[in-house]
C-alpha cells in the first residue's frame, strides 16, 4: 500500500513520525509491504510556495491509497487573507478527493476515566460513541456573501448528498449496536425536514436498526446527560462539527482520539481530531497516540484489516494500563513519556 504523508504544521510531524513507526511494526508483523509519499500542504506550504494546497498536492494524495494527515495550521497564519489560510488545505482535500462522510469517534478509555468531566453515575462503564459527519455540503459550501450591512451564508442539501452519507451511517450502526440517531433541526429549517424525510425512507432498508431523530439543540443537552443512550449519530456538515468536538471533550482525552474521512470508494483520510499546538512543536510533548490511532482507522476501513486495526488498538490500551502517559493525560502515580518514547512503546505491544 502507497500513503500519502501530510505532516502538516506544528506537531503535525511529530506525531506522523511515531504512527509511520507503529505501522511499520504492523505491517513487519502481518507480511504486508507500506510505502510513503511526503505532501506538501497548510502553512508550510504557504511558507513555501504562497498557497496552502497546491493541485499537485491533491494530485498526489489521489495517487496514493490512503492519507494520514497530522496538523495544518498555527497563530503564525493568523494575518494572512483567508482564502490562504492553511485550514483551506483541509477543505481543499476533502473537496477534491471527494471525501464526504467524517468519522470520530468519542471513546473514553477505561485507564483514563478521572479526566471524564461527567460524574462516574453518568458515564458508566466508559463511553463509544460514532459521530458520523456529512463532509462536502451544506452552509460550509453553500453560496455566501457579504457588504457592509450584511453578510450571507446558505445551507442547502440535495437528496443524493444526504442519501449518501445517511447509507454510510446505517452501515456502520449494523456493524456496531444497530441504534442510530439523526440529528437536525427539522422543526425550523427546510433543508432539515428534507434531511429526516430522506433518513425515514432509508431507515425501510435496515430493519434491525433502531432509528430515532433529535432536534441539535436537545441532542447537545442529552450528550452530557446521558451520552450512553448513543451509539452512532448522523447529522450534517455544521451541527456534526460542533456535536463531535462535545463528544469529544466528554471522553476528557481530546489527544486520544482519531478520525476518518471517507467517500464512496475505498481512499480515505486518516487524522486526530486535535489541532497544531505550535507551541510545543519539536520539543517530544506531543501525544501521538490520536494519529497512531488514526492509523488504526485507516487499516479498517480503507484496507478491511480489522485484526491488523485490533492490534494498534490493543497495544495502545496495554500501554496504557503499563500507567505510560504523554504530559497531557499525566496524573499523579503516572510514568510522564515523550512523543518518541510513546510511540516506541506502542510499537514494541504490537
Amino acid at each position: 500500500m502507497k500513503i500519502a504523508l501530510v505532516k502538516g504544521d506544528g506537531i503535525g510531524p511529530d506525531i506522523i513520525n511515531e504512527a509511520v513507526k507503529v505501522l511499520d511494526k504492523v505491517a513487519a508483523k502481518y507480511n504486508f509491504e507500506v510505502t510513503y509519499e511526503e505532501v506538501l500542504a497548510g502553512g508550510c506550504s504557504i511558507d513555501k510556495i504562497g498557497e496552502p494546497l497546491p493541485q499537485s498536492s491533491i494530485d498526489q494524495c489521489l495517487s496514493c491509497d490512503s492519507v494520514l494527515l497530522g496538523a495544518v495550521g498555527g497563530p503564525k497564519w493568523d494575518n494572512v487573507d483567508s482564502s490562504l489560510r492553511p485550514e483551506k488545505a483541509l477543505l481543499g482535500l476533502r473537496a477534491g478527493m471527494n471525501l464526504f462522510c467524517n468519522l470520530r469517534p468519542a471513546i473514553m478509555y477505561p485507564q483514563l476515566s478521572a479526566a471524564c468531566p461527567l460524574k462516574d453515575e453518568i458515564i458508566g462503564d466508559g463511553l463509544d460513541i460514532m459521530v458520523v459527519r456529512e463532509l462536502t455540503g451544506g452552509i460550509y459550501y453553500g453560496k455566501r456573501g457579504s457588504d457592509e450591512n450584511s453578510a450571507f451564508d446558505t445551507l442547502s442539501y440535495t437528496v443524493s448528498e444526504i442519501e449518501r452519507i445517511v447509507k454510510k451511517a446505517f452501515e456502520i450502526a449494523m456493524v456496531r449496536d444497530k441504534k442510530l440517531t439523526s440529528v437536525d433541526k427539522a422543526n425550523i429549517l427546510n433543508s432539515s425536514q428534507l434531511w429526516r424525510s430522506v433518513v425515514e425512507r432509508m431507515a425501510k432498508d435496515y430493519p434491525e436498526v433502531k432509528v430515532n431523530h433529535l432536534y441539535v439543540d436537545n441532542a447537545a443537552m442529552q450528550l452530557v446527560r446521558d451520552p450512553n443512550q448513543f451509539d452512532v449519530i448522523v447529522t450534517t456538515n455544521m451541527f456534526g462539527d460542533i456535536l463531535s468536538d462535545e463528544a469529544s471533550q466528554i471522553t476528557g482525552s481530546i489527544g486520544m482520539l482519531p478520525s476518518a474521512s471517507l467517500g464512496s470508494g475505498t481512499l480515505g483520510m486518516y487524522e486526530p481530531i486535535h489541532g497544531s499546538a505550535p507551541d510545543i512543536a519539536g520539543k517530544d510533548l506531543a501525544n501521538p497516540i490520536a494519529t497512531i490511532l488514526s492509523v488504526a482507522m485507516m487499516l479498517r476501513y480503507s484496507f478491511n484489516m480489522e485484526k491488523e486495526a485490533k492490534a494498534i488498538e490493543e497495544a495502545v490500551g496495554n500501554v496504557l494500563d503499563l500507567n505510560y502517559r504523554t504530559g497531557d493525560i499525566f496524573t499523579k502515580g503516572m510514568i510522564k513519556v515523550g512523543t518518541k518514547e510513546m510511540g516506541n512503546l506502542i510499537a514494541q505491544a504490537i
